[in-house]
């Protein structure tokens, strides 16, 4: 009987790493994962990338790997579209959020970030320039936006403009740094899933300030708003002002993706309007 493709990159990876045991955890739009053991002792995942997203998953998996560990979760090798790595069962920085404890999130966050970008030889060379990341924004219509929305739109390009044309020290980026894609471990915060970018360090915090999902009445709060700039700014010695401009500008490019599938984005206009004057009075 023929194999699926998945199976014969998962049969293949058990032989390649001498795995003993694979239990199916997730089928993603962008992968297929699984729980995997060596000997009945030791976990591991196994992340198997589907091909109409490998390129830019493969360049964040090189990225993990490039962290080593530090920060992040451990990549232990890549084969073609295969990534075997460190298994965190571990919950997500989204928990902690959502049970009232937002300040001790940012310092995880701020914690973790500092942790990546800290000084290593040898970064991949693949990455994404941040500017073609953000090609979406300003190729958007502005009339795909709703009628009332269309200056915030304007507002958000307009900095992201700005923000491009200041030079600033240029770092690789995890790209996609949120709550949900930094997990508890015995090792503590780690992130996993980063985009594998290159470009303004302060940018990796932009999607810190339109997150958790579903939990607008935190994110869009200008309270917490101006508590995760005073942390972020304070920890990572980032402008507060450059920080608040690629949260705006980025919760604008979140709203062109989701606009483009079809997807509502009540919960960006909620936060949009209070980081621009965050923003504005920074």
């Amino acid at each position: 009987m023929n194999q699926s493709p998945v199976e014969t990159a998962l049969s293949r990876a058990m032989i390649r790493w001498s795995l003993t045991k694979s239990t199916p955890v997730a089928d993603t739009p962008r992968s297929w994962i699984f729980r995997v053991e060596q000997n009945g002792r030791n976990f591991g995942a196994l992340k198997i990338l589907k091909p109409v997203v490998a390129e830019e998953e493969g360049r964040g998996a090189r990225l993990l790997q490039w962290y080593e560990g530090d920060g992040a979760a451990t990549v232990f090798d890549i084969h073609g579209d295969t990534i075997f790595m460190e298994w965190l069962d571990g919950g997500p920085l989204s928990d902690p959020v959502r049970a009232g404890r937002d300040d001790e999130s940012t310092i995880a966050v701020a914690t973790v970030v500092a942790n990546l970008h800290r000084a290593r030889p040898g970064a991949p060379q693949d990455l994404q320039p941040l500017r073609t990341r953000f090609q979406t924004l300003f190729d958007t219509d502005v009339r795909a936006w709703p009628h009332t929305a269309r200056d915030l739109y304007a507002r958000s390009s307009g900095i992201a403009l700005k923000l491009f044309d200041r030079p600033s020290a240029q770092l690789p980026l995890h790209g996609d740094l949120h709550h949900d894609n930094i997990l508890s471990s015995d090792r503590g915060w780690l992130a996993i899933d980063p985009k594998g970018l290159v470009g303004d360090p302060a940018y990796d915090l932009a999607n810190v300030f339109i997150n958790p999902k579903h939990a607008d009445n935190i994110a869009a709060d200008p309270r917490r708003i101006a508590a995760r700039a005073d942390i972020l700014s304070q920890r990572l010695n980032f402008s507060r002002k450059r920080m608040l401009g690629w949260a705006a500008a980025h919760a604008a490019l979140s709203a062109c993706w989701d606009l483009a599938d079809g997807n509502p984005i009540t919960g960006l206009l909620a936060c949009l309007p209070n980081l621009l004057s965050a923003y504005d009075q920074a």
